[in-house]
């Protein structure tokens, strides 16, 4: 299989932060967006930032623009979708997507991907951690995608589908099973911030 691209995704509107984009709130020395870009660039092929309005804002990053297809804020999915999207024009098969505001996920996140989806048709793997109860909790902004599925994806947005889970469920999706379980800890809020700051 041909390297995926990635795609980082930052197409939410950050209520829960007060607004604003989530990715260029400083973590460190760094945004949170330069952290995920530089934890994903060596895992991929090709990487580029799904984000809605003005793409100016984010010249500084160097990273290609695409924002969602599909009106009105319509969740991960449709970042996924204008990734696809983007990736077929350039002859991609598969697609990696991480958060924006996830700065500590794997280093190797898109080998072990890559490793749950062998022997599939349609590569289409989530991340997960392991939970006591639960059996794991999938994390459903970082994942494989193919390409080959993007009209189906397409078309199930259009017709009001919004849960990744459900998405990928019907495809036959499978997990891949991190066991860090801060590995993906996000941040959301000012006090997630605070909580990054102590755990770099």
């Amino acid at each position: 299989m041909k390297q995926p691209f990635g795609v980082i995704l930052a197409g939410g509107q950050a209520t829960r932060m007060g607004g604003g984009d989530k990715g260029m709130r400083m973590l460190g020395a760094e945004s949170l967006l330069a952290r995920v870009a530089s934890r994903l660039a060596p895992q991929v092929a090709a990487l580029a930032l799904n984000a809605n309005g003005d793409p100016a804002r984010f010249a500084a990053s160097g990273l290609p623009v695409i924002p969602d297809s599909v009106a009105g804020f319509a969740g991960p999915l449709a970042g996924v979708l204008a990734g696809l999207d983007w990736a077929a024009a350039q002859g991609a098969d598969t697609i990696v997507t991480a958060a924006a505001d996830t700065p500590f996920f794997p280093c190797d996140l898109v080998p072990q991907l890559l490793l749950a989806s062998e022997g599939m048709a349609h590569p289409l793997v989530l991340a997960a951690t392991p939970h006591p109860d639960r059996g794991s909790i999938r994390h459903p902004t970082f994942g494989l995608w193919p390409v080959a599925l993007r009209d189906d994806l397409r078309e199930a947005l259009e017709g009001g589908l919004r849960k990744v889970v459900l998405w990928t469920q019907a495809h036959g999706g499978r997990e891949a099973l991190f066991p860090d379980e801060d590995a993906f800890f996000n941040v959301n809020t000012p006090e997630d911030l605070a909580r990054a700051e102590t755990m770099i």
